[in-house]
C-alpha cells in the first residue's frame, strides 16, 4: 500500500497501485486509451486483494473467487504519456454474502489532477462449477467495507 500523494485523494485511507504509462497505452488522440482504465483499475483491484492476503491460491482453496459484474468509469482528464497515474481502490460494500463494491480514483502522481473516478461491482462464484456462491467467511472478514465513504462517491464532487 502507498501513501503516495494522500492530499489528492478524495477519501482516506486508499489503497493505492502506481502504473507508469506504456507507450502501447497512448492511442491517436496523444493520451492515455480509455481502455487502458480499465486494465488500471482491474489491476489495483487484484493487488489490494493480494495485500489482504487472496491471492488466486487462496481462491482455489477456498473454491470460490470475486468475478465483476459490472464497472463504471467517469472521465475527468487526459492522462498524458511518460507519466505515472496513481490508482487508488477502497472497498465500499461487502454485504458478507455474495457481491462487493469497490470505488476507485485515478489521479495523475505529482500534479494532483483526478483522471477519473471509477466503480467495480463483484460477486462470488464457487470456481469448480462457475455458478455463484455465498462468499465463505474469510471473505466476508477479510475484505472490510467502508460503507461510510460511499456517498463521498456519489455526491456531487
Amino acid at each position: 500500500m502507498s501513501k503516495t500523494d494522500p492530499q489528492n485523494f478524495i477519501a482516506p485511507d486508499p489503497f493505492v497501485l502506481a502504473v507508469d504509462v506504456r507507450a502501447d497505452d497512448i492511442d491517436g488522440f496523444g493520451h492515455v486509451n480509455n481502455v487502458v482504465y480499465l486494465g488500471w483499475i482491474a489491476r489495483a483491484a487484484w493487488a489490494h486483494s493480494k495485500a489482504l492476503g487472496f491471492d488466486f491460491d487462496t481462491y482455489r482453496e477456498l473454491d470460490c473467487g470475486f468475478v465483476v459484474t459490472r464497472h463504471e468509469i467517469e472521465y475527468r482528464a487526459a492522462c498524458p504519456p511518460e507519466a505515472t497515474a496513481l490508482v487508488a481502490t477502497w472497498i465500499t460494500a461487502n454485504d458478507a454474502r455474495v457481491r462487493l463494491r469497490r470505488r476507485f480514483q485515478i489521479c495523475l502522481q505529482g500534479a494532483g489532477t483526478t483522471l477519473a473516478f471509477a466503480m467495480s461491482e463483484f460477486s462470488t462464484i464457487k470456481i469448480s462449477t462457475g455458478r455463484a456462491c455465498r462468499m465463505p467467511a474469510e471473505f466476508a472478514e477479510g475484505y472490510p467495507a467502508q460503507p461510510a465513504l460511499e456517498p463521498v462517491f456519489t455526491g456531487s464532487r
